[in-house]
């Protein structure tokens, strides 16, 4: 899956959600993949990544436990497409 196969689509994101929001777009490389597909997501890349698009220290556990929930949604989706 490739960012040209996601519709054209727009949603809003709200403020407090934005930092989590940015951290899983950023984290879009950083897909584990196994023999089915995607598996999860590399987390040693996560304080590297959140660092570089600029969480702060104190945001980056909401932020982590946001990603996990996109995370498993990204995977529901990903498999049902498959």
């Amino acid at each position: 899956m490739t960012k040209a196969d996601i519709p054209e689509e727009q949603y809003e994101v709200w403020p407090g959600n934005w930092p989590s929001f940015l951290l899983f777009e950023a984290m879009f490389t950083q897909w584990r993949l196994g023999m089915g597909g995607a598996v999860g997501m590399d987390y040693t890349a996560i304080k590297p990544v959140a660092s570089m698009i600029g969480i702060k220290r104190d945001e980056l556990s909401q932020a982590f436990a946001d990603l996990r929930a996109m995370e498993v949604e990204a995977l529901l989706v990903m498999r049902e497409s498959n």
